[in-house]
Protein backbone atom coordinates (compact mmCIF):
# COMPACT_ATOMS: atom_id res chain seq x y z
CA UNK A 1 0.00 0.00 0.00
CA UNK A 2 1.22 3.63 -1.11
CA UNK A 3 1.09 5.54 1.97
CA UNK A 4 1.96 9.01 0.79
CA UNK A 5 -0.47 8.70 -2.65
CA UNK A 6 -2.93 7.40 -0.52
CA UNK A 7 -3.07 10.80 1.79
CA UNK A 8 -1.90 13.23 -0.92
CA UNK A 9 -5.35 11.42 -2.71
CA UNK A 10 -7.42 12.40 0.22
CA UNK A 11 -6.06 15.94 0.77
CA UNK A 12 -6.83 16.66 -3.02
CA UNK A 13 -10.33 15.67 -2.56
CA UNK A 14 -10.41 18.41 0.37
CA UNK A 15 -10.60 15.58 3.53
CA UNK A 16 -9.95 17.12 7.07
CA UNK A 17 -6.48 16.28 8.17
CA UNK A 18 -7.95 14.35 11.36
CA UNK A 19 -10.24 12.16 9.30
CA UNK A 20 -7.12 11.19 6.97
CA UNK A 21 -5.06 10.30 10.35
CA UNK A 22 -7.63 8.21 11.17
CA UNK A 23 -8.32 6.34 8.38
CA UNK A 24 -4.73 6.00 7.42
CA UNK A 25 -4.17 4.55 10.99
CA UNK A 26 -6.67 1.71 10.38
CA UNK A 27 -5.16 0.97 6.77
CA UNK A 28 -1.67 0.39 8.22
CA UNK A 29 -3.37 -1.77 10.77
CA UNK A 30 -4.72 -3.67 8.66
CA UNK A 31 -1.30 -4.43 7.09
CA UNK A 32 1.32 -4.05 10.32
CA UNK A 33 1.19 -5.44 13.55
CA UNK A 34 1.88 -2.44 15.39
CA UNK A 35 0.44 -0.44 18.61
CA UNK A 36 -2.48 1.82 17.33
CA UNK A 37 -0.42 4.69 19.33
CA UNK A 38 2.32 3.62 16.90
CA UNK A 39 0.21 3.54 13.58
CA UNK A 40 -1.27 6.81 14.63
CA UNK A 41 2.00 8.31 14.77
CA UNK A 42 3.29 7.18 12.07
CA UNK A 43 -0.21 8.05 9.94
CA UNK A 44 0.64 11.88 11.08
CA UNK A 45 4.36 11.72 9.54
CA UNK A 46 3.15 10.35 5.98
CA UNK A 47 0.31 12.97 6.09
CA UNK A 48 3.39 16.21 7.28
CA UNK A 49 5.50 14.93 4.76
CA UNK A 50 2.65 14.05 2.00
CA UNK A 51 1.64 18.10 2.53
CA UNK A 52 5.07 19.48 2.30
CA UNK A 53 5.19 17.84 -1.76
CA UNK A 54 1.24 18.29 -2.48
CA UNK A 55 1.94 21.33 -4.45
CA UNK A 56 5.51 21.87 -5.62
CA UNK A 57 5.40 25.41 -7.44
CA UNK A 58 9.19 24.67 -8.92
CA UNK A 59 8.36 23.95 -12.63
CA UNK A 60 11.86 21.63 -12.07
CA UNK A 61 10.45 19.81 -9.21
CA UNK A 62 6.71 19.13 -10.48
CA UNK A 63 5.02 17.68 -13.71
CA UNK A 64 1.51 18.31 -15.19
CA UNK A 65 -0.34 15.35 -15.09
CA UNK A 66 -1.58 13.95 -18.54
CA UNK A 67 -4.67 12.49 -16.89
CA UNK A 68 -4.31 9.29 -18.62
CA UNK A 69 -3.18 6.68 -16.23
CA UNK A 70 -0.61 3.68 -16.96
CA UNK A 71 -3.78 1.00 -16.78
CA UNK A 72 -5.75 3.11 -19.12
CA UNK A 73 -3.57 3.19 -21.87
CA UNK A 74 -2.43 -0.50 -21.48
CA UNK A 75 1.50 0.40 -20.56
CA UNK A 76 2.99 -2.75 -19.21
CA UNK A 77 0.34 -4.70 -21.00
CA UNK A 78 2.39 -5.53 -24.70
CA UNK A 79 -0.04 -4.19 -26.79
CA UNK A 80 -0.90 -0.97 -28.68
CA UNK A 81 -0.48 1.28 -25.90
CA UNK A 82 2.64 0.03 -24.62
CA UNK A 83 4.36 0.12 -28.30
CA UNK A 84 2.80 3.51 -28.48
CA UNK A 85 4.37 5.05 -25.24
CA UNK A 86 7.41 3.59 -26.07
CA UNK A 87 7.94 5.54 -29.36
CA UNK A 88 7.39 8.40 -26.95
CA UNK A 89 10.12 7.44 -24.97
CA UNK A 90 12.53 6.98 -27.48
CA UNK A 91 11.26 10.43 -29.06
CA UNK A 92 12.46 12.05 -25.52
CA UNK A 93 15.64 10.45 -25.72
CA UNK A 94 16.46 12.07 -29.37
CA UNK A 95 19.23 11.35 -31.19
CA UNK A 96 22.07 9.35 -29.50
CA UNK A 97 25.57 7.92 -31.11
CA UNK A 98 24.34 4.67 -30.52
CA UNK A 99 24.28 2.29 -33.51
CA UNK A 100 20.83 0.87 -32.15
CA UNK A 101 18.62 3.18 -29.65
CA UNK A 102 15.47 2.76 -28.48
CA UNK A 103 14.01 4.20 -32.09
CA UNK A 104 14.79 0.81 -33.87
CA UNK A 105 12.03 -0.95 -31.05
CA UNK A 106 14.66 -3.48 -30.35
CA UNK A 107 14.84 -4.97 -26.95
CA UNK A 108 18.82 -3.92 -27.15
CA UNK A 109 20.71 -1.26 -27.69
CA UNK A 110 24.05 -1.23 -29.45
CA UNK A 111 27.11 1.03 -29.43
CA UNK A 112 30.17 0.61 -31.01
CA UNK A 113 33.76 0.48 -28.90
CA UNK A 114 36.81 -0.37 -30.55
CA UNK A 115 35.67 -1.96 -33.41
CA UNK A 116 33.43 -4.21 -31.30
CA UNK A 117 29.25 -3.99 -30.80
CA UNK A 118 28.62 -3.58 -27.29
CA UNK A 119 25.06 -5.09 -26.62
CA UNK A 120 22.70 -3.92 -23.71
CA UNK A 121 19.33 -4.98 -22.37
CA UNK A 122 17.79 -4.95 -19.11
CA UNK A 123 14.39 -6.87 -18.25
CA UNK A 124 11.62 -6.18 -15.52
CA UNK A 125 10.69 -9.76 -13.92
CA UNK A 126 6.67 -10.38 -13.92
CA UNK A 127 4.87 -7.78 -11.79
CA UNK A 128 2.39 -11.17 -11.03
CA UNK A 129 5.68 -13.03 -9.97
CA UNK A 130 5.78 -11.08 -6.57
CA UNK A 131 5.04 -13.84 -4.55
CA UNK A 132 7.15 -16.56 -6.48
CA UNK A 133 10.66 -15.10 -6.16
CA UNK A 134 12.11 -17.82 -7.53
CA UNK A 135 10.25 -17.58 -10.61
CA UNK A 136 10.96 -14.12 -11.41
CA UNK A 137 14.48 -14.16 -11.16
CA UNK A 138 14.54 -17.20 -13.19
CA UNK A 139 12.53 -15.85 -16.10
CA UNK A 140 13.67 -12.56 -15.95
CA UNK A 141 16.94 -13.42 -16.48
CA UNK A 142 16.07 -15.85 -19.38
CA UNK A 143 14.69 -13.19 -21.16
CA UNK A 144 17.65 -10.86 -20.22
CA UNK A 145 19.59 -13.22 -22.00
CA UNK A 146 17.55 -13.97 -24.79
CA UNK A 147 17.55 -10.13 -25.47
CA UNK A 148 21.58 -10.21 -25.86
CA UNK A 149 21.56 -13.38 -28.38
CA UNK A 150 18.75 -12.48 -30.36
CA UNK A 151 20.75 -9.20 -31.15
CA UNK A 152 23.96 -11.13 -32.82
CA UNK A 153 25.79 -10.71 -29.29
CA UNK A 154 27.51 -13.39 -26.97
CA UNK A 155 26.65 -12.38 -23.16
CA UNK A 156 29.55 -11.86 -21.06
CA UNK A 157 27.81 -10.19 -17.74
CA UNK A 158 24.68 -9.94 -15.20
CA UNK A 159 23.38 -7.51 -12.94
CA UNK A 160 20.28 -7.48 -10.93
CA UNK A 161 18.04 -5.30 -9.07
CA UNK A 162 15.48 -5.72 -6.52
CA UNK A 163 13.03 -4.10 -4.71
CA UNK A 164 11.19 -5.03 -1.75
CA UNK A 165 8.58 -3.25 0.34
CA UNK A 166 8.91 -2.69 3.82
CA UNK A 167 7.34 -5.83 5.30
CA UNK A 168 8.46 -8.47 2.38
CA UNK A 169 10.05 -11.24 4.16
CA UNK A 170 14.16 -10.56 3.52
CA UNK A 171 13.81 -14.31 1.81
CA UNK A 172 12.31 -13.28 -0.83
CA UNK A 173 15.35 -11.33 -2.00
CA UNK A 174 17.49 -14.72 -1.40
CA UNK A 175 14.77 -16.60 -3.18
CA UNK A 176 14.92 -13.96 -6.47
CA UNK A 177 18.59 -14.30 -6.55
CA UNK A 178 19.02 -18.38 -6.53
CA UNK A 179 16.30 -17.50 -9.84
CA UNK A 180 18.82 -15.48 -11.24
CA UNK A 181 21.85 -17.37 -10.11
CA UNK A 182 20.63 -20.76 -11.62
CA UNK A 183 20.39 -19.47 -14.96
CA UNK A 184 23.61 -17.77 -14.77
CA UNK A 185 25.23 -20.77 -13.67
CA UNK A 186 23.72 -23.19 -16.31
CA UNK A 187 24.17 -20.86 -19.14
CA UNK A 188 27.95 -19.68 -17.83
CA UNK A 189 27.05 -15.67 -17.79
CA UNK A 190 28.32 -14.39 -13.99
CA UNK A 191 26.06 -12.43 -12.48
CA UNK A 192 28.45 -9.67 -11.33
CA UNK A 193 26.67 -6.53 -9.67
CA UNK A 194 23.09 -5.69 -8.21
CA UNK A 195 21.36 -3.24 -5.96
CA UNK A 196 18.69 -3.87 -3.61
CA UNK A 197 15.95 -1.42 -2.17
CA UNK A 198 12.81 -0.76 -0.50
CA UNK A 199 10.03 0.24 -2.73
CA UNK A 200 9.44 3.57 -1.26
CA UNK A 201 11.14 3.00 1.43
CA UNK A 202 8.65 4.02 4.50
CA UNK A 203 6.07 5.30 2.47
CA UNK A 204 4.87 1.65 1.09
CA UNK A 205 3.68 -0.81 3.23
CA UNK A 206 3.10 -4.78 2.35
CA UNK A 207 4.98 -7.15 0.88
CA UNK A 208 5.11 -6.21 -2.78
CA UNK A 209 8.43 -7.11 -4.90
CA UNK A 210 9.72 -6.36 -7.89
CA UNK A 211 13.33 -5.94 -9.91
CA UNK A 212 15.03 -6.27 -12.94
CA UNK A 213 17.80 -7.97 -15.01
CA UNK A 214 20.24 -6.62 -16.84
CA UNK A 215 23.07 -8.42 -19.71
CA UNK A 216 25.80 -7.17 -21.27
CA UNK A 217 27.20 -8.55 -24.62
CA UNK A 218 29.88 -8.86 -27.30
CA UNK A 219 29.26 -9.12 -31.13
CA UNK A 220 30.89 -8.78 -34.26
CA UNK A 221 27.98 -9.07 -36.37
CA UNK A 222 24.73 -7.66 -35.68
CA UNK A 223 21.00 -9.55 -36.27
CA UNK A 224 18.76 -6.69 -35.28
CA UNK A 225 14.96 -6.80 -36.76
CA UNK A 226 16.13 -4.20 -39.31
CA UNK A 227 17.83 -6.71 -41.04
CA UNK A 228 14.58 -8.60 -42.06
CA UNK A 229 14.74 -8.61 -46.17
CA UNK A 230 11.61 -9.87 -48.80
CA UNK A 231 12.07 -13.27 -49.46
CA UNK A 232 13.76 -14.25 -46.69
CA UNK A 233 12.38 -17.51 -44.08
CA UNK A 234 10.94 -17.12 -41.17
CA UNK A 235 11.75 -19.78 -39.05
CA UNK A 236 10.65 -20.86 -35.22
CA UNK A 237 11.57 -22.92 -32.53
CA UNK A 238 9.43 -24.61 -29.71
CA UNK A 239 8.05 -21.97 -27.42
CA UNK A 240 6.90 -23.61 -23.42
CA UNK A 241 6.70 -19.85 -22.29
CA UNK A 242 8.32 -17.77 -19.44
CA UNK A 243 7.14 -15.55 -16.94
CA UNK A 244 4.08 -14.97 -18.38
CA UNK A 245 2.39 -18.50 -18.87
CA UNK A 246 4.04 -19.31 -15.54
CA UNK A 247 1.38 -16.39 -14.24
CA UNK A 248 -1.13 -18.04 -16.40
CA UNK A 249 -0.75 -21.35 -14.98
CA UNK A 250 -0.38 -20.35 -11.30
CA UNK A 251 -3.45 -18.13 -11.10
CA UNK A 252 -5.98 -20.19 -13.10
CA UNK A 253 -4.52 -23.23 -10.51
CA UNK A 254 -2.33 -25.02 -13.01
CA UNK A 255 0.81 -25.11 -11.34
CA UNK A 256 2.15 -28.32 -12.98
CA UNK A 257 2.08 -25.80 -16.36
CA UNK A 258 4.94 -24.00 -14.62
CA UNK A 259 7.02 -27.20 -15.25
CA UNK A 260 7.05 -26.74 -19.10
CA UNK A 261 8.56 -23.21 -18.87
CA UNK A 262 11.53 -23.96 -16.45
CA UNK A 263 14.45 -24.76 -19.55
CA UNK A 264 17.36 -23.08 -21.05
CA UNK A 265 16.33 -24.31 -24.54
CA UNK A 266 16.07 -20.88 -26.18
CA UNK A 267 19.89 -20.32 -24.90
CA UNK A 268 20.75 -23.74 -25.73
CA UNK A 269 19.63 -22.68 -29.35
CA UNK A 270 20.97 -19.29 -29.57
CA UNK A 271 24.42 -21.38 -28.11
CA UNK A 272 24.59 -23.80 -30.92
CA UNK A 273 24.23 -20.97 -33.93
CA UNK A 274 27.08 -19.19 -32.20
CA UNK A 275 29.78 -22.09 -32.21
CA UNK A 276 28.45 -23.17 -35.76
CA UNK A 277 29.22 -20.10 -36.74
CA UNK A 278 25.71 -19.75 -38.67
CA UNK A 279 24.83 -16.21 -36.71
CA UNK A 280 26.69 -14.21 -39.40
CA UNK A 281 24.43 -15.35 -41.97
CA UNK A 282 21.67 -14.69 -40.28
CA UNK A 283 19.57 -11.93 -41.16
CA UNK A 284 17.55 -10.99 -37.56
CA UNK A 285 16.22 -12.88 -34.99
CA UNK A 286 13.75 -12.31 -32.18
CA UNK A 287 12.24 -13.45 -29.28
CA UNK A 288 8.48 -14.23 -28.85
CA UNK A 289 7.76 -12.03 -26.12
CA UNK A 290 5.80 -8.67 -26.74
CA UNK A 291 2.11 -9.11 -27.03
CA UNK A 292 3.19 -12.60 -28.83
CA UNK A 293 3.70 -12.93 -32.47
CA UNK A 294 1.11 -10.21 -33.34
CA UNK A 295 3.31 -7.81 -31.51
CA UNK A 296 6.37 -9.17 -32.61
CA UNK A 297 5.42 -9.00 -36.08
CA UNK A 298 3.85 -5.35 -36.38
CA UNK A 299 7.30 -4.37 -34.49
CA UNK A 300 9.55 -6.18 -37.32
CA UNK A 301 7.57 -4.90 -40.40
CA UNK A 302 7.58 -1.08 -38.89
CA UNK A 303 11.32 -0.88 -38.68
CA UNK A 304 12.49 -3.35 -41.52
CA UNK A 305 9.75 -2.16 -44.27
CA UNK A 306 8.83 -5.21 -44.91
CA UNK A 307 5.70 -7.71 -44.52
CA UNK A 308 5.24 -11.00 -42.62
CA UNK A 309 3.48 -13.46 -43.66
CA UNK A 310 2.71 -16.39 -41.22
CA UNK A 311 1.14 -19.71 -41.99
CA UNK A 312 -1.11 -20.40 -38.56
CA UNK A 313 -1.31 -23.92 -38.44
CA UNK A 314 2.98 -24.44 -38.80
CA UNK A 315 3.04 -22.20 -35.55
CA UNK A 316 0.69 -23.84 -33.42
CA UNK A 317 2.53 -27.26 -33.91
CA UNK A 318 5.34 -25.40 -32.37
CA UNK A 319 3.44 -24.19 -29.36
CA UNK A 320 4.38 -26.90 -25.91
CA UNK A 321 1.40 -29.17 -25.83
CA UNK A 322 1.06 -28.90 -22.75
CA UNK A 323 1.06 -25.13 -22.86
CA UNK A 324 -1.08 -24.53 -25.82
CA UNK A 325 -3.88 -27.10 -24.23
CA UNK A 326 -4.00 -24.88 -21.56
CA UNK A 327 -4.85 -21.69 -23.02
CA UNK A 328 -6.69 -23.33 -25.54
CA UNK A 329 -8.70 -24.49 -22.38
CA UNK A 330 -8.55 -21.31 -21.26
CA UNK A 331 -9.47 -19.31 -24.62
CA UNK A 332 -6.46 -17.35 -24.43
CA UNK A 333 -5.26 -16.28 -27.66
CA UNK A 334 -1.69 -17.96 -28.09
CA UNK A 335 -0.71 -16.06 -31.17
CA UNK A 336 -1.13 -12.42 -28.28
CA UNK A 337 1.04 -13.98 -25.74
CA UNK A 338 4.93 -14.28 -25.10
CA UNK A 339 5.79 -17.72 -26.21
CA UNK A 340 9.52 -17.32 -25.30
CA UNK A 341 10.16 -18.92 -29.13
CA UNK A 342 12.93 -18.12 -31.12
CA UNK A 343 12.02 -16.68 -34.50
CA UNK A 344 14.87 -16.97 -37.21
CA UNK A 345 14.90 -14.71 -40.27
CA UNK A 346 16.91 -15.89 -43.23
CA UNK A 347 17.98 -16.21 -46.71
CA UNK A 348 16.35 -19.16 -48.62
CA UNK A 349 20.17 -20.41 -48.90
CA UNK A 350 20.75 -20.60 -45.63
CA UNK A 351 17.28 -21.38 -43.54
CA UNK A 352 18.13 -25.63 -44.52
CA UNK A 353 21.83 -25.41 -42.99
CA UNK A 354 19.97 -23.47 -39.91
CA UNK A 355 16.79 -26.09 -39.61
CA UNK A 356 19.91 -29.03 -40.02
CA UNK A 357 22.16 -28.01 -37.10
CA UNK A 358 19.85 -27.13 -34.29
CA UNK A 359 17.82 -30.28 -34.70
CA UNK A 360 20.85 -32.09 -35.03
CA UNK A 361 21.73 -30.81 -31.00
CA UNK A 362 17.67 -31.97 -30.32
CA UNK A 363 15.91 -28.18 -31.22
CA UNK A 364 12.28 -28.81 -32.33
CA UNK A 365 12.41 -25.66 -35.27
CA UNK A 366 10.50 -25.36 -38.18
CA UNK A 367 9.66 -22.93 -40.91
CA UNK A 368 6.83 -20.72 -39.99
CA UNK A 369 6.37 -18.39 -42.98
CA UNK A 370 7.77 -15.76 -45.19
CA UNK A 371 9.26 -12.31 -45.38
CA UNK A 372 7.43 -9.85 -48.56
CA UNK A 373 7.30 -6.45 -49.73
CA UNK A 374 4.49 -4.26 -48.08
CA UNK A 375 4.27 -3.46 -44.62
CA UNK A 376 1.82 -5.45 -41.69
CA UNK A 377 1.63 -8.88 -41.01
CA UNK A 378 -0.56 -11.42 -42.72
CA UNK A 379 -1.78 -14.96 -40.93
CA UNK A 380 -3.18 -17.64 -43.39
CA UNK A 381 -5.19 -19.63 -41.37
CA UNK A 382 -7.22 -22.08 -43.73
CA UNK A 383 -6.05 -21.39 -47.18
CA UNK A 384 -6.97 -17.53 -45.89
CA UNK A 385 -5.01 -14.59 -45.50
CA UNK A 386 -5.97 -12.42 -42.50
CA UNK A 387 -4.66 -9.36 -40.79
CA UNK A 388 -1.72 -9.61 -37.92
CA UNK A 389 -2.24 -7.03 -35.34
CA UNK A 390 -1.78 -6.24 -31.87
CA UNK A 391 -4.63 -5.93 -30.01
CA UNK A 392 -4.82 -3.02 -27.32
CA UNK A 393 -3.13 -5.23 -24.69
CA UNK A 394 -1.80 -8.84 -25.09
CA UNK A 395 -3.95 -11.46 -24.35
CA UNK A 396 -6.13 -11.18 -21.15
CA UNK A 397 -3.76 -14.32 -19.71
CA UNK A 398 -4.92 -14.36 -15.64
CA UNK A 399 -8.46 -13.61 -14.72
CA UNK A 400 -8.06 -10.24 -13.34
CA UNK A 401 -7.02 -9.53 -16.79
CA UNK A 402 -10.26 -11.00 -18.41
CA UNK A 403 -12.09 -8.47 -15.93
CA UNK A 404 -10.20 -5.98 -17.55
CA UNK A 405 -10.40 -6.57 -21.40
CA UNK A 406 -7.74 -6.38 -24.18
CA UNK A 407 -9.90 -3.42 -25.34
CA UNK A 408 -9.26 0.40 -24.00
CA UNK A 409 -12.17 1.89 -21.86
CA UNK A 410 -11.68 5.22 -23.46
CA UNK A 411 -11.60 6.40 -26.40
CA UNK A 412 -7.94 5.36 -28.11
CA UNK A 413 -7.62 9.15 -29.93
CA UNK A 414 -8.28 11.17 -26.80
CA UNK A 415 -5.87 9.27 -24.67
CA UNK A 416 -2.92 9.74 -27.43
CA UNK A 417 -3.51 13.56 -27.66
CA UNK A 418 -3.01 13.73 -23.57
CA UNK A 419 -0.11 11.39 -23.95
CA UNK A 420 1.28 13.59 -26.91
CA UNK A 421 1.11 16.49 -25.15
CA UNK A 422 2.72 15.12 -21.65
CA UNK A 423 5.96 13.77 -23.59
CA UNK A 424 6.09 17.45 -25.36
CA UNK A 425 6.45 18.74 -22.03
CA UNK A 426 8.82 16.45 -20.87
CA UNK A 427 11.56 16.72 -24.09
CA UNK A 428 10.99 20.55 -23.44
CA UNK A 429 11.91 20.09 -20.11
CA UNK A 430 14.77 18.16 -20.93
CA UNK A 431 15.75 21.07 -22.73
CA UNK A 432 15.39 23.84 -20.76
CA UNK A 433 17.14 21.85 -17.62
CA UNK A 434 20.40 21.40 -20.43
CA UNK A 435 20.49 25.16 -21.05
CA UNK A 436 20.11 25.98 -16.83
CA UNK A 437 23.21 23.43 -16.87
CA UNK A 438 25.12 24.48 -19.73
CA UNK A 439 24.87 28.32 -18.45
CA UNK A 440 26.03 27.62 -15.68
CA UNK A 441 28.54 25.76 -16.82
CA UNK A 442 29.95 27.58 -20.02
Amino acid sequence: MDLEGYVKRALRRGEDHDTIVRKLTDRILDIKSISRSKAHILAKAVLEEAKATLHPDDDLISFLASGVTMGEFGIGSRGHGDFYAHQKIAEIIGDTSALIDSTQLDDSGVVSVDGKYVVVTVDGMHSRLSDFPFLAGFHVTRAALRDIYVMGARPVALFSDVHLADDGDVAKIFDYTAGIAAVSELVGVPLVTGSTLRIGGDMVIGDRMTGCVGAVGIASVLTARKGAQPNDIILMTEGAGGGTISTTALYFGKPNVVRETINTRFLDACKVLFDSEMVGKIHAMTDITNGGIRGDATEISKIAGVKLVFVEEKIRSLVNPTVLSMLDELDIDYLGVSLDALLIITPQNVAEDVLKVLRKHGISIAPVGHIEKGSGAVLIKNGKRHELTPKFRESAYTPIKKVVGEFPGVKLSQMQTKVDEAAERAREKKRKVMEFILGKNP
